[in-house]
């Protein structure tokens, strides 16, 4: 069996199109700096973890609209594949089938809601797929922020779990083990998804350039309103 890859599971990020729930209280252009200050963070966790070669992007959006250059420029070192399906679950399976087809090889993926991922975290979840067992990392929200499979067939029924609930771990951790696949759950984390979010990961991770671009941001909004 060859080395697991990383997969990313990626908006593009663009004003209005991505972290929605966040843009609705701290506005879309700002919202999409955040977007691309933690694409840029886990790309550098994935490629310390990895290096490069193992490394793929599944992207949904355009990124010829994307006005971030050095963005831009790490992704194309990266093998990018566009997302197909009609929901988020399909699109999720897809993507995993995919990479398998193409890496012929076990696949961690991660999403860009984990900007203080660790590149030790996912070189311990790469260490347990590449033995054969699945791992999923479940969020505090009730969600998960990586899967990780041995085979594509493990996603087989993942299109029926429903995304973004809070029941949304447990079941997929259930589809799992109804596929007699030992599970091991890698260490929960918590999604950037709304303010109180990013406050939290921001004072996590502060050495990121998204607690960089959060702390700027609100700099320049306080400054506005004064």
């Amino acid at each position: 069996m060859s080395a697991p890859v990383v997969m990313i599971m990626a908006k593009a990020p663009v004003p209005g199109q991505v972290k929605t729930r966040l843009a609705s209280t701290v506005g879309p252009d700002f919202a999409a700096r955040l977007a691309a200050a933690a694409l840029l963070d886990t790309l550098d966790a994935c490629e310390q973890a990895f290096g490069i070669g193992r490394c793929h992007l599944a992207l949904a959006g355009d990124l010829q609209a994307v006005q971030d250059d050095e963005l831009l420029a790490r992704l194309d070192r990266w093998t990018v594949h566009h997302q197909r399906g009609d929901g988020l679950a399909e699109r999720i399976a897809n993507a995993h089938r995919d990479v398998h087809a193409v890496a012929g090889a076990p696949v961690v993926q991660v999403g860009m809601d984990t900007p203080h991922v660790s590149p030790d975290v996912l070189s311990h979840v790469s260490d347990v797929v590449g033995g054969g067992v699945p791992v999923l990392g479940l969020a505090e929200d009730g969600g998960w922020w990586v899967l990780a499979t041995a085979a594509p067939g493990l996603v087989d029924g993942l299109e029926q779990v429903p995304m973004s609930t809070p029941g949304t771990g447990r079941a997929t951790w259930d589809l799992l083990h109804s596929q007699d696949a030992g599970v091991v759950e890698a260490p929960t984390m918590r999604d950037v998804d709304v303010v109180a979010d990013a406050v939290h990961v921001a004072a996590l991770a502060p050495a990121t350039r998204f607690a960089r671009s959060w702390l700027a941001g609100h700099d320049v909004r306080a400054g506005s309103a004064t």
